[in-house]
């Protein structure tokens, strides 16, 4: 019996022998030779990040493969660190298998330099590098190093919402705290502005109906701006003895263009004219020729007669008021519509009499209708 186990155990160590040599000698030889080279960009790039741009592209930072002397899948990280600090604490930027390039968003780019210690709105220099690697079992390679200068910006989420009379054109209830509606964050990463394009109207005696704007849906505990004293003057308190705003005790009923400063408690309001303008109108692009409001409807018409030409959308009176600038809303051929796109191309127009329509709703998006 001894014997046997003798016999067996010799004969296992034999074969576990020659398995292992078998398997060193048929195991891939991985030498990291040469490291990825960063091409693009080259350095001494300069990015200005903004909120509105998030979703962009900020850069395509391309490198040539590295090279571990065999056909293996390398892992490429992009990484990023505050300049001189040695990547003590490198900040990802992405990564890709087998790929020679990585498009970095401006959400990514800067949501890293922030976290590699960046400052809002203040220009700094970080650098940044590519690592290869193929498994934790081999020392990774590293690129050269880009020099880089970006400004970040810091992304508030803040919200406001629009509450009272109006509610009840919008198929709501007037008032109603749970339903208030979000109005349009138009700030700039650091500050508190909203804006809301509302339908104004009058309350069921005939009054000029009111609003107010709200921190949370649901409550008035968190946040309650309304007028101080009820002096209608574009100054705004946060507190349950706030009054309400009344915009169309001047101007009455309409459509009304609100801007709201919740960090300097200031609000603006106009009342929208809206009208066409451009070389295929009667007024060429010096005067807007005005559309006719239908209020039930939400709807600015007019039936005009049109040469081969070029147009747009604007209300003049709105964009001097709020900011000195006829052209700051107007409505193009953009993609989507909206009235706060200064940049939108013109509608192209091949001329005759034409039945036009044009919708502005709450958050400034547009409907037009007849080209």
């Amino acid at each position: 019996m001894k014997n046997i186990t003798k016999s067996l155990i010799a004969l296992f160590a034999v074969l576990a022998v020659s398995c292992s040599s078998d398997d060193v000698e048929d195991r891939p030889v991985i030498t990291a030779k040469d490291a990825p080279v960063l091409v693009a960009p080259e350095g001494a790039n300069s990015y200005t990040l903004l909120l509105e741009n998030a979703a962009n592209q900020a850069e395509r930072f391309v490198w040539t493969s590295a090279n571990f002397d065999q056909s293996v899948a390398i892992n490429y990280e992009l990484q990023l660190d505050a300049a001189g600090n040695e990547f003590a604490n490198p900040r990802s930027l992405g990564s890709v298998i087998g790929a020679n390039q990585l498009s970095v968003s401006v959400e990514t780019l800067n949501a890293a330099v922030m976290g590699a210690g960046g400052e809002a709105f203040v220009q700094g220099n970080y650098e940044v590098r590519v690592k290869a690697s193929v498994n934790a079992t081999f020392e990774p390679l590293y690129s050269n190093v880009a020099v880089i200068s970006v400004t970040p910006y810091v992304a508030l989420d803040p919200v406001l919402f629009f509450v009272g009379n109006s509610q009840q054109y919008y198929g709501l209830n007037q008032w109603d705290n749970t339903t208030a509606i979000p109005m349009r964050y138009i700030g700039n990463g650091t500050t508190k502005i909203f804006e809301a394009y509302v339908k104004v109207g009058l309350n069921d005696d005939g009054s000029p109906a009111g609003f107010k704007f709200i921190g949370e849906q649901g409550t008035w505990d968190n946040g309650n701006y309304g007028t101080i004293g009820g002096v209608q003057d574009g100054n705004l308190k946060n507190g349950g003895d706030s009054g309400d705003i009344k915009v169309a005790e001047t101007d009455g009923v309409g459509l009304y263009y609100v801007w709201v400063d919740i960090d300097n408690l200031k609000y603006k309001s106009v009342k929208m004219n809206w009208g066409i303008i451009g070389s295929a109108t009667a007024g060429a692009w010096d005067n807007e020729t005005a559309m006719t409001y239908n209020f039930a409807a939400n709807k600015f018409t007019i039936s005009a007669p049109l040469s081969a030409g070029e147009m747009k959308f604007r209300a003049a009176n709105a964009g001097n008021y709020i900011a000195s600038n006829a052209w700051k809303f107007n409505v193009g051929n953009s993609d989507p519509k909206v009235a706060y796109n200064p940049d939108a191309p013109n509608f192209t127009v091949a001329g005759g009499t034409a039945n036009l329509e044009l919708t502005i709703n709450f958050d400034g998006t547009a409907i037009v209708g007849g080209l």
